[in-house]
């Protein structure tokens, strides 16, 4: 085969360029990301229950659809959570290399078997199966600069024509809200409702009775009358669309022609469909949409295509609406990436510039010069066809193979123009019978290459997942290496080397460096290399010394490998930061609004010239959803305008943490975020406590309080934290049905009054701005803020009378959890920590590992 090439270097030279444009298209083509897909893929699973408890959801949610989920292939774990807030949520992982659409699909299958069995009104607001992964890729906010819009109106833009689009944008795979479109709300006064002699269940049958939309069919329709000529459609009753209509509902019609309308015992309001969490963008209010990347979406092409999405809807903004994004992955992705390009051409021209040196040839190291970009875009063709991307580790590889790749190029020229200078043949002669010597040995190098880096391919999990893209693109990189150097650089030797005269050296005038000087180096290389050989040789004769000695430097090296902190990958500034916000149990989104809009001052007063922008949002936070809780997403500025080491990520949060930790009315996190983003969203470890005995939820919490208490001790631990709410205060009201019984008054309207007037009821819908939005039964505010207003609503009895709920119940404080999760449908609570500096995260996972061996029996762990 070799020698057909030599004759036909064309051919050759077809090959090789066949190879380049295949490359190169497929560089075109391939994803780019900062590391590949390690996060196995999920598949996420959201309902909502109006004004449940946690406890409520986990109970009639959250675990029926645990429990349909079973029989699912490749199917690892699954979590769930369920908050205070009514919204409940199962996330399935799947094995690496699942196939996304393929676990959808079965998974929304399974769902159908719970769906019967869930409350009503949670099928009525919709189950969503999206694909998703645990990661925050990007926020997209707008706010107003001329203050013409509030947070309400901004939210409802964003959910109402900004949402829905963008999920249908390639690469998203889900798309929240911070807070939600406009709603309808009518807000229940109790007095008014008691001088009428009603309850909120007649309100809510005259909402259900009068905003319908009726289908009174056709004038003329078919089958028609012999001549009739026309044909109109009939309308009777649209769905409403303002307050005031609403307000003019009849909701008592009595026998004398006077009438109650919705007005006399309630107001009717433009609001949103939930007040629980709301953002500022550097202190103005802003509407803000969560984007979480698809499972094996390219980021750099998702993130593009979002803004060229909202660059296209921005030309049919308001006035004085504006687009930022607050907080976005890709850049670092993007710059990091250059940076490794960068490298990759600084080797190359470096491999050059080395081989110019010791060949002495300009023609001798143009050959592997060319041989170069040939087997890296080749490489490239064989990455596309294995599914892999453009990425830190992809890129890496192929650093480290360029110094790898020339090896097999030199050994042909060096033996050629050994020929060439001890027999005088020609340069094709010379080839010739050089590739005769050498080919077994071309061959040999790659397969041992291919030996030592191609086992990695076969490694298991995320960490098989990260090598297993180096030790492929290692091992190809090689692989092509042997083919050039035994299809195109002997025709290139054949066709490109001068004759040289027997006995002579090969090397020429330089095209960089002049002839006296690669004779100096030559002069001063031969003398380093005698002297090598010479110690060398005093080396042997000396052999169980120097063995000592080797064995020495080898313990050193292992007992300070064992003592090396290790990490999965190491840490980066990425250019953005979070902050938690943790208030007391009980405190309300005031409070939490004051100390984020500190938070905010901090960054941009106290580290400006760090930081660009702080979007904070309140009643939203890692840990779960409440009033008490907050998040802020700090975006840093470009990393050229940081270049001190007090400007940088670690520096910034360590500023942060000094400052918070002199709060008292709040507990506040700065963190950034971890190298991977899907594995988690802070860097450190996660441990799940798994209450798996059945010993309750307060069993569960005294151990986490003792497992907290014995990290604190640990020395290989530190910043062990709880990802999750405290207990809060509740109000637990027990109906004494006995007594209700005797007075009348049945269960179902005693059920009804107490979820429409607290908990808020979803009644039906109504139209805004020619989109269809919801309607909200619910208490004013005023009659809902204290434990004694229970007794300012009243239920109707069998007779007609109006009871108070005085009359049958009674209440009691108690303590319950504002967010439950589980973890493989056991009772969990989730754990964060860092291990201490010098110490590597597996001994800080071992460390807990030991610790919660001591915990009490029932108490497990993952």
């Amino acid at each position: 085969m070799v020698q057909f090439f030599i004759d036909r270097p064309v051919f050759a030279w077809v090959i090789a360029i066949v190879i380049m444009i295949v490359g190169a298209l497929s560089i075109k083509s391939m994803p780019v990301s900062q590391y590949p897909a390690i996060a196995p893929p999920a598949i996420s699973i959201d309902a909502f229950y109006p004004g449940a408890s946690a406890k409520t959801v986990e109970n009639t949610v959250t675990q029926i659809v645990e429990q349909k989920m079973t029989g699912l292939d490749n199917l690892l774990y699954f979590s769930s959570s369920s908050d205070s807030s009514g919204r409940g949520s199962v996330t399935l992982f799947f094995a690496p290399g699942t196939d996304a659409d393929i676990a959808w699909a079965k998974v929304q299958n399974k769902l159908e078997l719970a769906k019967p069995l869930l409350p009503q009104i949670v099928q009525q607001m919709g189950i969503r199966v999206s694909k998703a992964t645990k990661n925050f890729f990007m926020i997209v906010s707008i706010y107003s600069e001329d203050g013409s819009m509030n947070n309400y109106d901004l939210t409802d833009y964003m959910a109402s024509n900004v949402e829905s689009i963008l999920s249908r944008v390639p690469g998203v795979g889900e798309v929240m809200t911070f807070g939600s479109q406009y709603a309808m709300r009518i807000w229940l006064n109790p007095e008014k409702l008691l001088n009428y002699s009603l309850t909120p269940a007649d309100v809510k049958r005259a909402l259900q009775t009068y905003n319908v939309q009726v289908s009174a069919g056709q004038l003329g329709g078919l089958p028609a009358v012999k001549g009739q000529n026309l044909n109109v459609t009939v309308n009777v009753h649209d769905l409403l669309q303002t307050p005031e209509q609403f307000e003019d509902i009849p909701v008592v019609i009595k026998p004398d022609g006077s009438t109650v309308r919705l007005r006399d015992v309630a107001r009717a309001e433009l609001g949103t469909e939930s007040y629980e969490a709301e953002s500022r963008y550097n202190g103005k209010p802003s509407g803000g949409l969560l984007i979480r990347l698809a499972s094996g979406a390219n980021a750099l092409d998702t993130s593009k295509a979002v803004k060229a999405k909202m660059e296209e809807l921005s030309k049919y903004f308001p006035s004085g609406l504006k687009v930022v994004y607050p907080y976005e992955t890709t850049p670092f992705v993007s710059v990091a990436i250059k940076e490794v390009v960068i490298t990759l051409f600084e080797a190359i021209l470096l491999v050059f510039l080395v081989m110019f040196l010791f060949l002495g040839s300009f023609r001798a190291t143009l050959i592997p010069t060319i041989a170069v970009p040939v087997v890296l875009l080749g490489t490239f063709f064989i990455l596309k066809m294995f599914g892999f991307s453009i990425n830190m580790l992809t890129m890496f590889a192929m650093v480290l193979a360029i110094g790898l790749l020339v090896d097999d190029a030199i050994v042909v020229i060096e033996n050629v123009e050994r020929i060439m200078h001890e027999e005088g043949l020609s340069p094709k002669e010379a080839t010739r019978k050089s590739m005769r010597q050498i080919t077994g040995a071309l061959i040999g190098i790659g397969l041992v290459l291919a030996a030592v880096f191609g086992p990695m391919a076969f490694f298991s999990g995320s960490t098989g997942i990260i090598y297993r893209q180096f030790s492929v693109t290692i091992v190809a990189a090689m692989l092509l290496s042997v083919l050039v150097a035994l299809i195109l650089t002997p025709a290139l030797c054949a066709t490109m080397l001068k004759p040289v005269a027997k006995g002579h050296e090969a090397a020429e005038s330089g095209f960089f460096l002049t002839r006296p000087f690669l004779l100096w180096f030559d002069r001063v290389f031969y003398r380093l290399r005698d002297r090598y050989f010479a110690m060398t040789a005093g080396v042997l004769a000396k052999g169980a010394r120097y063995l000592i000695i080797y064995l020495l430097i080898v313990g050193a090296t292992g007992a300070l490998l064992l003592k090396l902190p290790t990490s999965f990958l190491p840490d980066e500034d990425q250019g953005v930061l979070f902050a938690q916000v943790m208030l007391p149990e009980g405190a309300t989104a005031e409070r939490t609004a004051r100390v984020l809009e500190d938070v905010k001052n901090h960054f941009l007063v106290q580290q400006k010239e760090a930081v660009e922008s702080v979007m904070y949002v309140y009643g939203f936070s890692f840990s779960g959803r409440g009033q008490n809780n907050g998040m802020a997403f700090v975006k840093l500025k470009d990393w050229d305008l940081r270049n001190r080491p007090d400007l940088k990520v670690t520096a910034i949060v360590g500023k942060a943490m000094a400052e918070f930790s002199r709060r008292r009315d709040a507990i506040v996190f700065a963190f950034a975020p971890p190298p991977v983003l899907e594995l988690g969203n802070a860097t450190g470890f996660d441990f799940e406590l798994q209450d798996r005995g059945g010993l309750g939820h307060d069993k569960l919490l005294e151990a986490r309080n003792q497992l907290l208490g014995m990290a604190a001790q640990n020395p290989a631990l530190m910043a062990v934290r709880p990802n999750g709410l405290n207990d809060l205060p509740e109000y637990n009201v027990n109906v004494d049905w006995q007594r209700a019984g005797a007075l009348g008054v049945p269960v179902n309207e005693i059920h009804d009054a107490i979820s429409s007037a607290w908990g808020g009821t979803y009644v039906n819908d109504f139209v805004n701005q020619g989109r269809i939005k919801r309607v909200y039964l619910q208490a004013d505010s005023s009659s809902r803020m204290q434990i004694e207003d229970l007794n300012r609503w009243h239920v109707r009895n069998s007779g007609g009378a109006m009871v108070p709920f005085s009359a049958f119940s009674t209440g009691k404080w108690g303590y319950g959890s504002p967010s439950l999760q589980r973890y493989n449908a056991f009772p969990a609570i989730e754990i964060w920590g860092e291990p201490k500096p010098g110490k590597s995260s597996g001994e800080a996972m071992q460390a807990m590992e030991e610790i919660a061996h001591k915990l009490p029996p029932g108490i497990g762990f993952e």
